[in-house]
């Protein structure tokens, strides 16, 4: 009896020993196995979007952009984003010439259409739409009611042809068939609207978003009703060198997160939707 129960005690403690080492192999081998399957798609993703890109965007995306960014950034903590805010045709201009972008987002079709011509991007999509707005100082010294003969003897400042708003505010006077006398054209929005915040002109022509930028500092002078709306593509440069953070930044613009900063600064939704 003494033999028999030494062997039992001696067979249930190799039997525990094995089983510890079994259950220790177990653990051991949980704590550094690879992740597999959907966690390690979520990592190699999130790896893939990072380091920085420069997007090259239209002056009038300015403050909607900056807010974008910051929000993409905060989504992928391992990316950044540098910015060169120009007129759309100067912008296509600097890719042209050599300059290095991972983005481009233009106020316009047509300045996009040429960045594609000359295979500087890859497949646009429209983000966002815009339309065109009368804006004066505050208080109006001027005393302008519209596109009408309150301008004569104003300064009235609007973009340069060449410049998407200058595009949109053409086909707008054509549309309407009204002739403007600007003293000058400017190269950006973003400079028409300046020169009306501070006074040095009695007028002038912008997106509604500028207007809305410009807060106080300005006056809206509604518009006879039009069909002039200017089209927002964006696209990833050809010469990219980060083109899957460029593409994870395009989409973010897509995403209903960009798609409502968009709408807080006051551009519509994209015609295509």
């Amino acid at each position: 009896m003494r033999l028999s129960r030494r062997v039992t005690l001696t067979t249930l403690a190799l039997v525990s020993c094995l089983t510890l080492a079994a259950c220790g192999s177990s653990a051991s081998d949980t704590s550094t196995a690879p992740a597999t399957g959907a966690a390690a798609s979520s990592t190699s993703s999130e790896a893939a979007v990072s380091g920085e890109i420069t997007v090259f965007a239209a002056a009038s995306l300015q403050k909607a952009y900056e807010e974008i960014a910051d929000a993409f950034t905060q989504a992928h903590p391992q990316a950044s984003v540098t910015f060169d805010f120009q007129g759309s045709q100067d912008l296509v201009a600097a890719l042209a010439e050599g300059s290095s972008a991972d983005v481009l987002a233009t106020a316009n079709n047509s300045t996009m259409q040429d960045a594609i011509d000359k295979d500087l991007v890859g497949k646009p999509t429209e983000f966002a739409t815009n339309v065109l707005t009368l804006i004066v100082p505050a208080g109006n010294p001027a005393g302008v009611t519209g596109l009408d003969s309150s301008l004569e003897g104003a300064d009235l400042v609007i973009c340069a042809p060449s410049v998407p708003c200058g595009e949109a505010t053409m086909k707008l006077t054509e549309e309407l068939g009204v002739t403007l006398h600007p003293v000058s054209e400017e190269q950006k929005v973003t400079d028409v609207r300046g020169k009306v915040e501070s006074g040095e002109a009695d007028a002038g022509i912008v997106y509604t978003t500028d207007a809305a930028a410009a807060g106080d500092a300005v006056e809206q002078i509604a518009l006879p009703r039009n069909s002039v709306m200017n089209h927002y593509p964006v696209a990833v440069a050809s010469g990219s060198t980060n083109a899957a953070t460029a593409q994870a930044f395009v989409d973010f613009v897509l995403s209903d997160a960009g798609q409502a900063i968009l709408t807080s600064y006051g551009f519509g939704a994209p015609a295509s939707k």
